[in-house]
């Protein structure tokens, strides 16, 4: 194995169709117009010197170095921002040139530190080449006038280091803050020669805006800013491609390894979700895969209030299959179940459901999607015809509008975030639904034309009230409705959205918006062109989240936004492989592909397949099972990768349910607050020590490799196999590839999807299949896959979850950028530096009636339980409004939240609870017990409220 090298072009692509053809050192080259001579020279392998040029960002010209003679013009022009021509005759290496480069290095080389041996960055410096490249061997200038090279290094950031003393000013990092990332943290203060790059105002890196997203770094061409762990370590000799492991985003990454030590991960230019950007969370939060509370080997105990006992595997494996069978015995085929897990790969979700349905002989299988996007499954089946978003990322850069509802891309999914925040400051033009002031509602060069400040729980008011607007005012695009759309739907629909009573005058006392904005904004996504609608779990985790999701659809089927480019219903999934998960069929009454269980003719086909007669009856959902083991019908249960303890809704309630459990197998990298009532714990491994696949938000099914050897021995889908054998049914595969051949033989969608066209492709987008043998970017072209669009009425239903006298605020939650969902694995990495607890935001009002003060701490009750946090007074929440994150299990945001779910999926409704704020001592009694009881295996939390 060797580095994998990817080529910089010195300026961006030119997506332009015209052609032209000039001759660069007597070769004629034909390029897009537009692209600049530099790149167009790289093309035909012929690379000219640079220094403040790589394809990342625009070209700037400022280093001197590219420069190049062109037949009868003057002078030397700079290659990378001299655009090429018809005609054109360049030269690029003369005596002049010669000598000018060499005239150029002399001068950055004389105020350089000429320690190049024991650099970090020797052997992967761009200055260090260059010099070569221009045949530079001496310096003429000496080393004794004014200089930098004493210039003290910031090393406030804990994953890199900024050294101005080898800084060439070449302003690559500022651009890539400016153009990739778009946060505008960096700056070039001074004037000549006092110039040097600045986080903020002259602050230290920690402590500026910079959100260490790693695109200063990955631009430096020197040993400017360089990442902490290459210092450390040394230069990586080998690297493999694989796929992030943290959000919906699916960025791909180069693992660059020295022997079987991870020393950086450097996005992959060539990945088609991120096109080379990163954030802090891929690019630097990879240090949990090594942490020292990972659990290695198996555990078992017969009691949970029992001490762990460290055994083999095949002691636990055993011991797992008799339990789950003894149970079985007992108490029935039905009594036992599995969760998939949305961070594993399509192949080892595959294997648990198979495990469940074919193993087990039951449907009780499910995955965290409960929690989170069902109702994306629901509805945008209801409406379209399939469960999954309509676009790829790229889709974005031809949008005109962009309405965000429910979803906070910055935080959530920040490399897409930033192409979205690139679009608008190109001139798109923006729409925010959301109760909380989230950054793109005003961000640098970026301004929403409409904040709609919703009381949270009335989204599906709200866009029935831009529907009522959209119909009433004649913006509906007809021509696309009477092809597209079931036109008897679409009566009944636009009848009811256009009664008085769904107008934003009538609605505004529900939503909380001024009628004046929601018509302003409906106007606006009507008639503003190419209109795209992204949302997120502010949609989906509500007591009708599924009936958002549907009007959301018939919002965009209504204004003729589906099946092109630029426009489309977006859906911004949170785990990496949670549409994945979903596509396997990880849901109960579902297999594989999203056909139901009681369909004849595929589960025929699936026992022609598996080899064993299957149920026809879809089995119990998250739910159904922790109500079932309360009632004491359903005793084993298999999770691989969740936590539910901390993540699901109603802790008291989830962990009611788990105490009653008889066998609850737990398969992760730690020991998670779910594993505290467990009575087997089987290591995981993490992305790094696997082969497979995830498939990311916009459908892109891609490869996950194998970095490192399984640090416990087996992969995940491995242990699955060993529980399978032992269970009584053997499933037979030698390497995740061959599973892929499994889904792919019996899933319409994934036909064409296999391990050798992934290599061959990089990425497909399902369906992938003989009509779409290279996948499909964009869905719904020409028809809907269901054939008319379906308009479904979306009445307004108050949630049971009411304000009063003694709750009289709503909590509503979401996640902060340097964390990730639970916290299992970023809690793990320096990036608790930025967010060490959660706190809770409140109102100054609010905050000035309780006699709360910034940092204070905070009782934050509710009807389902109480827990303590610090307050932070913020005006990013609206009088009435508190909000939290969920990333700290002493904390456990979800003892609060109620079990008020959606209607058709059981979706829990973690964004409205009713809640009381009052000031407090410091923690509550559990929250001491917790952290006086650090070791896991006796940590238990109260199995009912008091």
């Amino acid at each position: 194995m060797s580095l994998v090298h990817e080529t910089d072009y010195g300026t961006p692509l030119s997506n332009s169709q015209k052609m032209v053809t000039l001759t660069i050192d007597g070769e004629r080259i034909t390029v897009p117009e537009g692209t600049s001579i530099m790149r167009a020279a790289m093309e035909a392998g012929n690379a000219i010197p640079k220094l403040c040029a790589t394809d990342s960002v625009e070209a700037y010209g400022s280093c001197r170095l590219c420069l190049v003679e062109i037949e009868g013009r003057g002078g030397t022009p700079a290659s990378c921002t001299t655009p090429a021509m018809d005609g054109l005759v360049v030269k690029t290496q003369t005596p002049r040139l010669k000598q000018l480069r060499k005239g150029v290095m002399e001068l950055y080389i004389s105020d350089h530190p000429l320690d190049c041996l024991t650099c970090s960055a020797n052997g992967d410096c761009e200055l260090q080449e260059q010099a070569g490249v221009v045949g530079l061997r001496e310096v003429r200038y000496g080393y004794e006038g004014d200089n930098h090279l004493v210039s003290k290094k910031d090393e406030s950031n804990p994953y890199f280091t900024y050294d101005p003393s080898k800084c060439i000013v070449c302003s690559r990092c500022v651009r890539a803050c400016e153009e990739v990332q778009g946060t505008f943290a960096l700056t070039i203060s001074g004037r000549g020669f006092e110039s040097r790059v600045s986080a903020g105002m002259n602050e230290p890196f920690l402590q500026s805006e910079c959100v260490s997203c790693g695109a200063c770094v990955q631009a430096c061409p020197t040993a400017t800013l360089q990442e902490k762990s290459v210092i450390e370590i040394g230069t990586p000799e080998h690297s493999v491609v694989t796929t992030c492991a943290y959000c919906g985003v699916g960025c791909s990454f180069k693992a660059e390894m020295r022997g079987d030590e991870l020393v950086r991960m450097v996005p992959w230019k060539d990945g088609k979700a991120n096109h080379g950007h990163s954030c802090v969370k891929g690019r630097f939060a990879y240090g949990y895969a090594s942490h020292k509370e990972r659990i290695l080997k198996p555990m078992i105990r017969a009691k949970i209030t029992d001490p762990w006992r460290e055994v083999s595997w095949e002691e636990a494996i055993e011991y797992t299959a008799s339990e789950f069978k003894r149970i079985q015995g007992k108490y029935g085929r039905s009594s036992i179940g599995g969760i998939t897990s949305s961070r594993c790969t399509n192949e080892e979700t595959y294997l648990v459901q198979k495990l469940v349905r074919a193993g087990f002989g039951n449907n009780n299988v499910d995955t965290c999607a409960r929690v989170c996007h069902s109702p994306t499954g629901y509805g945008l089946k209801t409406t379209y015809g399939t469960s999954a978003g309509t676009q790829d990322f790229d889709s974005v850069d031809d949008s005109d509008v962009i309405f965000v509802i429910g979803a906070n891309p910055t935080d959530g999914h920040p490399v897409f975030a930033s192409r979205m925040k690139k679009r608008l400051r190109d001139g798109a033009r923006l729409i925010v639904a959301d109760p909380r002031r989230i950054d793109l509602v005003k961000s640098p060069h970026i301004r929403a034309d409409y904040h709609l400040p919703l009381k949270p729980g009335t989204n599906v008011a709200l866009v029935t009230a831009m529907a009522h607007v959209i119909v009433t005012e004649g913006l509906i695009d007809e021509a696309f409705v009477r092809e597209r759309g079931d036109l008897e739907t679409f009566q009944d629909w636009a009848a009811f959205v256009s009664e008085e009573r769904h107008s934003p005058e009538a609605t505004e006392s529900t939503t909380g918006v001024p009628a004046n904005r929601v018509r302003g904004a409906a106007r606006l996504y009507a008639t503003g062109g190419d209109a795209a609608i992204y949302y997120g779990l502010g949609v989906t985790e509500h007591s009708q989240g599924s009936t958002t999701v549907m009007a959301i659809a018939n919002l965009a089927m209504a204004t003729g936004n589906i099946g092109r480019r630029g426009v489309g219903v977006n859906p911004l999934r949170g785990q990496n492989n949670v549409q994945g998960s979903c596509d396997m069929g990880s849901f109960p009454h579902e297999y594989p592909g999203y056909r139901h269980v009681s369909e004849d003719g595929v589960r025929e086909m699936f026992e022609t397949l598996w080899g064993v007669p299957l149920d026809p009856e879809p089995g119990l959902r998250i739910p159904n099972m922790l109500d079932a083991a309360v009632d004491g019908t359903f005793k084993g249960l298999y999770v691989q990768g969740e936590d539910i303890a901390q993540s699901d809704p109603d802790t008291y309630h989830v962990t009611s349910g788990l105490a009653a459990m008889e066998c609850v197998v737990v398969q992760d990298l730690f020991l998670n607050e779910t594993a505290n009532y467990a009575h087997i714990f089987l290591p995981g491994s993490s992305f790094l020590e696997k082969d497979g696949t995830f498939t990311n938000a916009e459908r892109r099914i891609q490869r996950v490799r194998k970095v490192m050897a399984p640090k416990a021995v087996y992969a995940d889908w491995e242990v699955t196999l060993l529980i399978a054998k032992a269970m009584g049914y053997e499933m037979d595969y030698s390497h995740p590839s061959e599973i892929m051949d499994e889904i792919a033989a019996s899933t319409p969608s994934f036909a064409g999807v296999s391990f050798a066209a992934l290599e061959e492709k990089g990425s497909v987008q399902w369906p992938c299949n003989e009509e779409a043998p290279d996948g499909t970017p964009i869905m719904h072209i020409g028809h809907f896959v269901r054939g008319k669009g379906n308009f479904v009425i979306t009445e307004y239903v108050g949630t049971d979850e009411k304000v009063g006298p003694r709750f009289p605020l709503l909590l509503t939650t979401g996640r902060i950028l340097s964390q990730y969902n639970v916290g299992a694995q970023t809690r793990r990495t320096e990036n608790s530096r930025w967010h060490e607890e959660d706190r809770l935001e409140i109102h100054p009002v609010d905050a000035e009636d309780r006699g709360v003060r910034d940092g204070d701490w905070v009782a934050l009750r509710s009807r389902a339980g109480e827990t303590s946090l610090r307050a932070l007074i913020t005006d990013r929440v609206a009088p009435g409004v508190v909000y939290t994150t969920f990333h700290h299990p002493n904390t456990q945001a979800n003892v609060i939240t109620t079990d008020f779910s959606d209607w058709a999926t059981n979706c829990p409704e973690y964004k409205v609870t009713a809640v009381q704020v009052s000031p407090s001592n410091g923690p509550s009694a559990w929250q001491e017990g917790y952290e006086e009881h650090s070791d896991l295996s006796r940590r238990i939390l109260p199995v009912a409220a008091e």
